[in-house]
């Protein structure tokens, strides 16, 4: 067999092809498993809430949402064949509404709103290292904060999109607008009310990423270096600017931070009012964490002089995928605690398969059934987010001076 007979052989693809080839089958398949489970378009539902649940989120006992339903008063709940009683969050929102004109206590505690004067609240959770659970917390938090009543927007500030992606958005596949669309330097930009998206929970929006977002690492040095325009020189107050056109819609404004510390980081810290830094209390995190620290601090101290200012009301160290029982672990709260204690939330977020579980099916505890798990698992894990967001929700309140 001569040469020219030969077969040919198919030359290899380079890395790139392969692994860009591999990124787009894995967006494809996911955003099928989306339409499967979210028929008819891809859209994510919301499952109700039961009688216990609702008396905790609004703040009122079972035995008073009971009364109101046998008085007929406010939203009628669904009534199951055994009598279990449960509420669509739409309905808790009536609930808030009913009990805010008609209840005896301070109105406040049903409809949490800002009061004039209040100002808006801009939580960025932020940490050096992927893994740490600063989607999760993030996500997790704006949830918690829409079924208490509060108005609510999370912005994904990570082009990985993972927030977006829990929230029922594929941005590269749904050709919907990103933050980078409202922040981005040239004539194209966007204002933010055209890119928020409304989710499943009432009261809570998203501000999608998608990995347009990393050119913005790009485009801020080239920016800053154009002497015919202060946009660069001015790049940290981008966000801010942006939030000001919506300032009026929310109470509360969630940002999921990448896990770097780059430009968009930095943007999303001087708009911030409150940060959250998470930690997985292990020796190589906590060394992160350190280094992390003292690259923000370096960072920070030169820029203040351009007008970059960080002014928190608060910011806290919260614990995250933490396991009691883990010794070593436990040693490092202790060793944290001991060197940051006022500034260490109290409540740790606990590691629990119920989490990881949600997440198979991109949901999160607040919206995953009670039934499809192990109750106990699922209580333990449910107990702990509750508890940490219920205290960041404090700090929330009290920078309103509540």
């Amino acid at each position: 067999m001569n040469a020219n007979s030969m077969p040919s052989r198919k030359a290899p693809a380079h890395f790139e092809d392969q692994i860009l080839e591999q990124g787009d089958l894995i967006s494809k398949k996911l955003h099928l498993l989306s339409v499967q489970r979210f028929p008819p378009n891809a859209k994510k539902t919301l499952r109700s809430f039961s009688l216990s649940e609702v008396a905790n989120y609004v703040g009122v006992s079972q035995s008073t949402l009971k009364k109101l339903h046998l008085e007929g008063k406010g939203p009628s709940p669904q009534t199951s064949s055994s009598g279990r009683r449960s509420y669509s969050a739409e309905q808790m929102l009536e609930l808030r509404q009913y009990l805010d004109a008609h209840g005896r206590s301070d109105s406040r505690m049903y409809v949490p709103h800002r009061r004039v004067g209040e100002k808006l609240q801009v939580v960025a959770v932020v940490n050096f290292k992927g893994g740490s659970g600063k989607t999760t917390t993030a996500g997790h938090l704006a949830q918690h904060l829409a079924l208490t009543g509060h108005r609510v927007l999370a912005i994904d500030l990570d082009p990985q999109a993972s927030l977006s992606s829990l929230h029922g958005f594929q941005p590269e596949l749904d050709q919907i607008s990103s933050i980078y669309d409202a922040i981005r330097y040239d004539g194209e930009r966007k204002p933010l009310s055209e890119i928020i998206q409304q989710t499943n929970f009432p009261g809570l929006d998203v501000v999608p990423a998608n990995l347009d977002l990393q050119e913005y690492e790009y485009d801020t040095p080239l920016a800053m270096a154009d002497k015919s325009s202060n946009e660069g020189k001015t790049f940290f107050t981008r966000i801010s600017r942006s939030l000001a056109e919506v300032d009026d819609r929310y109470d509360v404004v969630v940002i999921d931070c990448p896990p770097q510390l780059g430009y968009l980081t930095l943007t999303a810290l001087t708009a911030a009012t409150s940060v959250l830094i998470t930690i997985h209390p292990q020796m190589l995190d906590v060394m992160s964490m350190g280094q992390f620290l003292l690259m923000l601090g370096g960072i920070l101290k030169p820029i203040r002089s351009a007008g970059a200012e960080v002014n928190l009301s608060w910011y806290r160290y919260l614990i995250t995928r933490y396991e009691p029982t883990d010794v070593p672990q436990a040693q490092m709260v202790g060793f944290m605690s001991t060197m940051f204690h006022e500034f260490m939330l109290k409540h740790q977020m606990v590691k629990s398969t119920a989490i990881s579980d949600a997440g198979i099916t991109k949901q999160t505890l607040y919206e995953v059934e009670r039934s499809s798990m192990n109750r106990g698992t699922y209580d333990r894990a449910l107990e702990s987010m509750d508890a940490v967001n219920a205290e960041i929700a404090g700090l929330i309140h009290q920078a309103w001076g509540r």
